[in-house]
């Protein structure tokens, strides 16, 4: 919307979502981001500035770790580096994400509807439960890996989000943030930056008028 006001703006429909086939491959975070770079080398877009949110913002969050060379800013929204950080009820909805458990319900929902429309293969939503909520089940702590990132990453989170505000400052603390005071003339902040978003969820957030503004700071 507004940001492609200005912007050259590309969405990824990530394999098995949207116009995007499913292969016979399990979802993997380390996939997910091959396929982001592989979008933007095929396109020629030299170094892109890459925005994702929740699952896309895991997937952003790889494809940045494994393939800097193609990304320039990294935003990531409502995501964590590491799968502990969800709240404990979180992680038990994902341990029930199941087609089985999930598709009756979901499959009377107006995001069914739509996603109906549109799927090469509508029957393969089942299995897009399936292997979502194998992803979502799969441990891992990608701590080290920020710490190496060496490109301004935004993050954006809701104050009242599935991952707690603690979270937050601890992955703005891997890149550098945080740290120290900027100086009284704020000349010493660090190539990243942190927002927490008053009175948002994490199903809400994409909808906040502060979240255009600033994502449009950062770029």
């Amino acid at each position: 919307g507004e940001l492609a006001a200005d912007r050259q703006v590309i969405a990824i429909e990530l394999r098995g979502h949207g116009h995007s086939r499913d292969t016979y491959r399990p979802f993997g975070w380390d996939e997910f981001g091959d396929d982001i770079a592989g979008v933007i080398r095929h396109l020629g877009l030299g170094r892109a500035d890459l925005l994702g949110y929740s699952l896309g913002g895991g997937a952003s969050l790889r494809c940045a770790i494994r393939h800097p060379d193609a990304v320039r800013r990294l935003m990531v929204i409502s995501a964590p580096f590491r799968r502990t950080a969800w709240f404990p009820e979180v992680l038990a909805g994902f341990d029930q994400m199941t087609g089985t458990t999930l598709f009756p319900l979901l499959s009377q929902s107006p995001m069914y509807a739509q996603w109906s429309k549109i799927a090469p293969d509508p029957s393969s939503f089942p299995a897009l439960i399936d292997k979502t909520g194998e992803l979502l089940r799969l441990p891992y702590d990608w701590a080290d890996d920020v710490r190496q990132l060496a490109i301004p990453v935004l993050l954006i989170y809701g104050d009242a989000d599935s991952i707690p505000p603690s979270h937050a400052a601890e992955f703005y603390s891997l890149l550098g943030g945080g740290l120290r005071d900027a100086g009284w003339d704020g000349s010493l902040p660090g190539l990243s930056r942190l927002a927490i978003l008053p009175g948002r969820t994490h199903y809400n957030i994409l909808d906040s008028p502060a979240l255009t503004a600033t994502l449009a700071e950062f770029t």
